[in-house]
């Protein structure tokens, strides 16, 4: 276990510099800083005020558009609260195009809004608070949920890690929900075959693409820590 105060020179020499308008966090070393504080438990949760300060100061920097949580939350609600309507019409319209586009709908609907609010939810529920939502310079089908790193970082790797995987198995599950309605709907065949062809390629996507570069590398990355806490116990 190393002292806190090891430390203390690399977090204050980084503030200084992001204070001073630097913004990139890995040129200052700040990413390979935090992946040692990570190591330990105790250095995460002594570390976690001014790492999370240096985090959020930048992303306030860099954001492109920042919206509060509250407001995120329900304008994605809204957005749910869409696809249910479209799968009310599939259930309930006579035309059966119109039945197979609007289970269509809910299903890329759901897709995109179930995602960042599940992020939300879990991280609530393990005691991470969030900072706003935002739109990244890549924008993704759906929002930046930023999260309070200070916060972040007094919470179980493990935890931290199932946060992570959450909005990503929620967007996987969304088209096989909205699948769940074809049966009783009137949709023809066509329907149900793009919708389960999209469920595959957003699985795909996971496999191939959120492994290296989104969800599933955060959640892989968590999970090698909190192997490596468990072997310096």
């Amino acid at each position: 276990m190393s002292d806190p105060r090891d430390y203390r020179a690399e977090f204050d020499r980084i503030e200084a510099e992001v204070d001073a308008g630097q913004t990139d966090l890995r040129a200052l070393g700040f990413w390979r800083l935090l992946a040692k504080v990570k190591a330990d438990p105790v250095l995460a949760h002594h570390w976690a005020e001014q790492a999370g300060r240096i985090d959020r100061k930048v992303f306030e920097a860099r954001a492109l558009l920042r919206v509060p949580v509250w407001l995120g939350n329900a304008l994605l609600l809204v957005g749910t609260l869409a696809g249910a309507v479209a799968v009310a019409i599939a259930l309930t319209t006579e035309s059966r195009g119109l039945a197979g586009l609007a289970l269509l709908f809910a299903a890329l609907d759901w897709s995109a809004t179930f995602h960042t609010p599940t992020h939300w939810l879990v991280g609530r529920m393990i005691g991470i608070r969030f900072v706003a939502y935002h739109l990244p310079k890549l924008v993704p089908p759906f929002p930046g949920l930023k999260i309070d790193y200070a916060t972040y970082l007094r919470v179980a790797p493990e935890a931290r890690a199932w946060m992570h995987a959450s909005g990503a198995i929620a967007s996987k599950i969304a088209p096989f929900l909205a699948l769940a309605f074809w049966p009783a709907s009137d949709a023809p065949g066509w329907a149900a075959w793009a919708i389960a062809g999209y469920g595959v390629l957003t699985i795909g996507t996971d496999v191939f693409i959120s492994t290296r570069t989104s969800d599933w590398k955060r959640f892989r990355r968590e999970m090698r820590i909190a192997r490596i806490q468990a072997a310096n116990r």
